[in-house]
């Protein structure tokens, strides 16, 4: 949980180099060709690949041992269904659009996160060799990072922490070949991770707290950060480290950060909980100016271990051994999942921020049609629906279809490539923009199409 001593304690943290300091302060040409609809993305990542059966594509008509135990029900959108584990988001409709034909052929998690976040294919990538290198191309956060204007807080946050289990952090998580100065700013690192979190979320052992309010000392880190990035390849620090001192020192970073100033009845409405909180931050953050933030969604068991809960084959030994089905209704899927989406979609509104907030919910992939031995479902690339709501996306609308047991796509297919595009076009960068590495060699952002008829 997010508590008020470790939001201040963060303040600290994104001196450190959470807010990519000098580099983020150079200011950008935004691209010109894609018509802005937002300004700010909370792109909510349901690690392990949530099952489209039981969430937002229900067969209620299938066969049995392929149809969902959970019910259907209707919604505040006319002919959209949704599972009856989701009442509150049931309300909430008219605010989203269902993509229900999303589709890629890997079953695999590893190549299939890397293809979410970045647009590109690496089918290489099985753990544990999928660390994060360099040469990797950029996930969405850092894109949109390497074009954001300067502001008081970071171009990019991951919350709570980025993909990651058994020592390994997911390749495509962060900047790769732009560089660490378009590394999202980490939270904390991958559960038991071998790296630390982009941007070290700790101070040098010789720099206090107290110490990075004065000029002096910020000024001896921020130089230390330089050194850093130049063996890495990143750029230096230029007179923009002034401008760096003033944004650590910011009421705004210290605001954005302290979920004690959120009423109490708000909170319980997101719920009390590392999800619920996450949500609520990634509202406060992108309110204060934060351009896009992460939230990938894990469980850390009381075994210590982390657990990719959306993965629901069911039986998983630090879960108690549970069925798959079990598993979705318990504290760590969707009930919270219920709670925290449908209050950060009201709270989005009331504020009068949805339209400039693009709100984008996906795992990996989908699950198989057929139930397995455990009740529950196992990887299945070839079908998964995903959500876009907010930032000029017209609510209440279902795009694409699958057959009649949610296995393929029957309308309008959409590639991991054409989501991000779509993310992409509605935040003013149309797809074929370029970032240059450090070598300064162009690359093309995605190659997909946006759903531009998705937007009002």
């Amino acid at each position: 949980m997010l508590h008020r001593r470790d939001a201040m304690i963060r303040l600290g943290q994104v001196g450190a180099g959470g807010l990519t300091l000098p580099a983020l302060l150079r200011a950008r040409d935004a691209a010109p060709a894609a018509r802005r609809t937002a300004d700010h993305l909370i792109y909510v990542f349901l690690w392990g690949g949530p099952p489209q059966q039981d969430t937002w594509d229900m067969k209620p008509d299938a066969p049995a041992g392929i149809r969902s135990p959970f019910g259907v029900i209707d919604t505040a959108a006319p002919g959209v269904r949704v599972c009856d584990q989701m009442p509150l988001f049931a309300r909430q409709t008219d605010m989203v659009a269902v993509i229900r034909s999303l589709t890629h052929p890997s079953n695999l998690h590893e190549p299939s996160v890397y293809r979410m976040f970045t647009g590109r294919r690496d089918e290489t990538l099985v753990s544990p060799r999928n660390h994060r290198r360099r040469s990797d191309p950029p996930c969405f956060g850092s894109v949109l990072s390497y074009f954001a204007p300067p502001g008081p807080l970071p171009a990019a946050v991951t919350l709570p922490r980025p993909v990651g289990h058994d020592g390994v952090t997911y390749a495509g998580t962060y900047a790769g070949f732009l560089g660490p100065k378009h590394d999202p700013l980490e939270q904390a690192p991958a559960n038991k991770a071998a790296e630390p979190a982009a941007h070290p979320t700790v101070l040098p052992p010789d720099v206090g707290e107290s110490r990075l309010a004065a000029r002096h000392g910020l000024l001896k880190l921020l130089e230390r950060q330089d050194a850093a990035l130049q063996a890495t390849g990143g750029a230096g620090l230029d007179p923009a480290r002034d401008r760096a001192m003033r944004m650590v020192a910011s009421p705004a970073v210290r605001r954005a950060l302290d979920l004690d100033r959120e009423p109490p009845r708000l909170r319980d409405l997101y719920g009390r909980n590392e999800y619920g909180e996450s949500f609520l931050l990634a509202r406060r953050l992108v309110e204060a100016g934060v351009t896009a933030v992460s939230v990938v969604w894990m469980y850390i068991m009381p075994n210590g271990g982390v657990a990719n809960v959306w993965d629901n084959h069911g039986g998983t030994a630090g879960l108690g051994g549970i069925t798959g089905y079990a598993m979705l209704k318990e504290k760590y899927c969707l009930p919270p999942l219920d709670r925290g989406l449908a209050a950060l979609l009201a709270d989005l509104s009331d504020r009068g921020m949805l339209d400039r907030t693009l709100v984008a919910v996906a795992g990996e992939f989908g699950r198989t049609p057929k139930i397995n031995a455990t009740a529950g479902r196992d990887h299945w690339g070839p079908a998964q629906s995903v959500l876009l709501a907010g930032g000029g996306v017209r609510g209440g609308q279902v795009y694409g279809a699958t057959d009649r047991i949610a296995a393929f796509p029957t309308d309008k297919p959409v590639s991991p490539e054409d989501y991000l595009a779509t993310i992409y076009h509605a935040l003013g960068l149309p797809p074929d923009a370029e970032v240059r590495d450090r070598e300064g060699r162009p690359h093309r952002l995605v190659d997909g199409s946006p759903l531009t008829t998705l937007l009002g």
